[in-house]
């Protein structure tokens, strides 16, 4: 694709990734076949080779209008179309530059500004974040559809962790922000079934939101700040030998195994952000590589039948497939048929809160699709994922660490 980049960017690191990236892209169109949003609303401009084209034009120097941020805005970033090119377009990447420049350019009416402002000012912070939830759900009967939908039930208090000493393999784990107060069992299953694999995994209080809201929500610089904060936070650890980072939400492992490239440009974190992303591990990935030691714990009993959901950033983001399946049926589930299963649920993060409407339809095909072979449970492996199928179904959804924990002896 022929670029020309303009003055204000042509001489960054943003406008050399991002010309680097649009050469590559030969505007083929197989990418529409499976974005999610060109599938709903047929527009090009709503599908990733319109949506480059619009980034093009902008990072070109033509004007920045409120139908360019609107298309942009109603991205996923569920990554599908990077599965599909068969160029290897990084869109995510350049969509990350392309919004920054538009927010930078076109002041956002109050109406969408002060949503975004509450969401990352809110989110990121675990303690103001579970205080939120704790009024949320007392007044869940005067909320927004929309917020309402993100408030599952209060979860009953996390099973106990193991004794971090009793191991010599160690492993840290991200508590995160959302996570400890929607689902405070997840890390806690992880811990459990590392441990009865000879690992242990201990969490770092220090370290705190792994930046993606703030990133995703294009306020880049706090969102360096607070993976400055967690590397800062988990350099003792990785000094003294820890094995791997485990992220449990895909959402926040997507975006810690980027901190490598986020911060390339930092002189102070450049070389150690390369190495947190380097340790960074989904659970499976650790999981997977004891897999002989955890089938022989694992009973030979049937447990039913389960669909799973595969979140974009495991399956597109992280580029892990079948292998949580792979775990799932090792542990005696009977996984069932998911059509379309590349496709995104619609929760994508602040998605579900800021695009509800579109947010929605995805999660009703989302979950026709799952419940379509009758299954006894849903799993999936992204807190988001997990609290926005579970306000639209009638049968639980679970994170399937939490199902490989319970069915250890």
């Amino acid at each position: 694709m022929d670029t020309r980049l303009a003055d204000f960017i042509r001489e960054s690191r943003a406008g050399q990734v991002a010309g680097e990236i649009l050469r590559t892209c030969v505007h083929c169109g197989f990418c529409t076949a499976t974005c999610p949003t060109y599938q709903l609303l047929g527009d090009e401009l709503d599908g990733p080779r319109g949506r480059i084209y619009l980034i093009k034009q902008v990072l070109e120097g033509r004007e920045v209008t409120e139908k360019t941020r609107s298309h942009l805005d109603r991205c996923l970033t569920c990554r599908s179309c990077e599965t599909t090119c068969p160029s290897g377009v990084q869109y995510g990447r350049l969509l990350d530059i392309g919004r920054e420049v538009v927010e930078a350019k076109l002041q956002r009416p109050l109406k969408e500004a002060i949503p975004r402002a509450l969401l990352k000012e809110v989110l990121p912070r675990p303690a103001l974040f579970g205080a939120a939830v704790a009024v949320g759900r007392a007044l869940r009967p005067l909320l927004p559809g929309a917020l309402a939908d993100k408030l599952p039930p209060a979860q009953p208090a996390a099973r106990p962790w193991p004794e971090k000493t009793r191991h010599a393999r160690r492993m840290l784990a991200l508590a995160g922000c959302v996570q400890p107060s929607l689902a405070p069992n997840i890390n806690a299953a992880t811990a459990r079934v590392l441990d009865r694999l000879g690992i242990a995994l201990f969490e770092e209080a220090k370290a705190g939101c792994c930046g993606a809201v703030r990133f995703h929500l294009n306020d880049h610089e706090r969102a360096r700040d607070d993976m400055r904060r967690n590397i800062d936070a988990w350099w003792p650890h990785v000094e003294s030998g820890v094995e791997a980072i485990v992220v449990t939400a895909s959402g926040c492992g997507v975006q810690v195994r980027d901190y490598g490239h986020i911060l390339a440009d930092d002189a102070v974190y450049a070389d150690k952000a390369a190495k947190i992303s380097e340790l960074c591990r989904d659970p499976s990935e650790v999981i997977a590589a004891e897999s002989e030691r955890l089938r022989a714990l694992l009973p030979a009993a049937g447990r039913g039948r389960l669909a799973f959901h595969s979140p974009c950033t495991l399956q597109h983001g992280l580029k892990i497939r079948g292998v949580v399946e792979g775990l799932l049926t090792a542990a005696g589930y009977a996984l069932t048929p998911v059509a379309d299963s590349h496709l995104c649920c619609g929760s994508a993060g602040t998605y579900s809160v800021l695009q509800p409407e579109i947010s929605g339809r995805l999660r009703d095909n989302k979950l026709n699709a799952l419940n379509a072979g009758s299954p006894d449970v849903l799993a999936t492996a992204n807190i988001g994922c997990l609290t926005h199928l579970q306000a639209g179904s009638a049968l639980p959804v679970r994170h399937w660490i939490e199902l490989i924990d319970e069915a250890l002896p």
